[in-house]
C-alpha cells in the first residue's frame, strides 16, 4: 500500500483543510496508554526493574509534561534513554542504559517508524537490538488493544466536528498506528466526518499535512488541532494554522474551539492575534527542562 499516493490523492471537496491529532488531543488516553501500557513494557523489556520509580517518571515527563510530548514511540525511547544516562540512581543501582545505536541510525534515515518499517528492517539487518525494540513496540501494541476501550473524545469535540462537516476536508494526523486509530474513532461514530485516518505508517505529522493539504489548500485555510509541540512544528512547516488542545486544560480549549475558534477560521479572523494568544498560553503549559535538574 503506497500511503504517500494516498495522501496526495485525497480529492479537494471544501476550500478548508482541519488535521486533528488523536491520542490526548480528541481522545483523553495519553495517561492511560503511557502510563498503563508504554511504560510498563519498556520498563519489562529494556530490564528497569530495579529503577522502575525512576525510568517511570522519566518516560512520563518525555511523553505526557514536556515539550517533547506527544513524539514517536521511537523517539520517545530516544529522548527517555538520554535522560536517564544523567541520573545517578540508574549507575548508582549498576543499571545498563543500552546505547541503542542501531535504533539512533535507523530511526535518523527513516520517516515511516512504525512496526511495518521496523519489522522490514529487522529481516533486513537481523538486528538484535531491533528485533528487541520491536518486541517491545509489539507488545504495547497488544497492551492497548487489550486496555485501551470505551474511552470517548472530550467534551466539544463533535461540536467541531459537526462545525467542519461540508466546510472542510478533514483528516486524523497522527503517530499512532492506524489500527489503533480506526478502532477508536469508529467505536464513538465520529469517523464518518473523515476523509482519511492518517497514522505512523503514512510518515511524519509534517508529511501527512505537506502530501494532504500543502499547494492544495491557501495557507490561511488549513488548520492543525494538537495537543504537543510536535503538532505546532508540523504545522509550521506546512504554512498552516494551530489551534492548541493545551495539556490540562483539554475542555476549555475544545469548548474555546466550538464557540469561537472554528468560526474565526472559516471567517478569515484567526491569523494573526487571536491564534498568537493560543500559542503564548500553549507554549507556557510544557517545560524543557526536567524537575530532576
Amino acid at each position: 500500500m503506497d500511503y504517500v499516493e494516498q495522501l496526495k490523492n485525497l480529492p479537494k471537496k471544501h476550500d478548508f483543510f482541519i488535521g486533528f491529532d488523536s491520542d490526548g488531543c480528541v481522545f483523553d488516553t495519553m495517561e492511560v496508554k503511557h502510563k498503563e501500557c508504554f511504560c510498563p513494557n519498556f520498563i519489562k523489556h529494556f530490564k528497569l526493574q530495579a529503577g522502575s520509580k525512576y525510568a517511570r517518571e522519566v518516560w512520563e515527563f518525555v511523553n505526557l509534561y514536556s515539550k517533547t510530548r506527544g513524539c514517536n514511540r521511537f523517539f520517545a525511547v530516544k529522548h527517555t534513554l538520554a535522560f536517564m544516562r544523567e541520573r545517578k540512581e540508574f549507575s548508582e543501582r549498576q543499571i545498563v542504559i543500552p546505547d541503542m545505536n542501531e535504533m539512533q541510525e535507523w530511526i535518523e534515515e527513516e520517516t515511516k517508524l512504525g512496526n511495518p518499517a521496523l519489522e522490514a528492517e529487522v529481516d533486513e539487518t537481523e538486528s538484535r537490538e531491533l528485533l528487541d525494540l520491536l518486541s517491545w513496540s509489539r507488545e504495547v501494541n497488544e497492551s492497548i488493544a487489550q486496555i485501551v476501550h470505551g474511552i470517548p473524545p472530550f467534551p466539544g469535540v463533535k461540536k467541531v466536528l459537526e462545525k467542519g462537516c461540508g466546510r472542510a476536508d478533514m483528516i486524523v494526523v497522527s503517530q499512532t498506528p492506524v489500527d489503533a486509530l480506526t478502532r477508536e474513532w469508529r467505536e464513538n461514530g465520529i469517523d464518518s466526518y473523515l476523509s482519511l485516518i492518517a497514522g505512523q505508517e503514512y510518515g511524519t505529522k509534517n508529511e501527512h499535512l505537506k502530501y494532504a493539504a500543502f499547494g492544495k489548500y491557501d495557507p490561511g485555510k488549513i488548520l492543525m488541532i494538537g495537543d504537543a509541540p510536535g503538532d505546532l512544528k508540523a504545522s509550521k512547516a506546512n504554512g498552516a494554522l494551530f489551534y492548541p488542545i493545551i495539556p490540562g486544560s483539554e475542555e476549555y480549549s475544545w469548548s474555546k474551539l466550538a464557540e469561537e475558534g472554528i468560526e474565526n477560521f472559516f471567517n478569515g479572523k484567526y491569523a494573526g492575534a487571536y491564534q498568537d494568544s493560543l500559542l503564548d498560553d500553549f507554549d507556557k503549559a510544557l517545560p524543557e527542562e526536567p524537575p530532576w535538574r
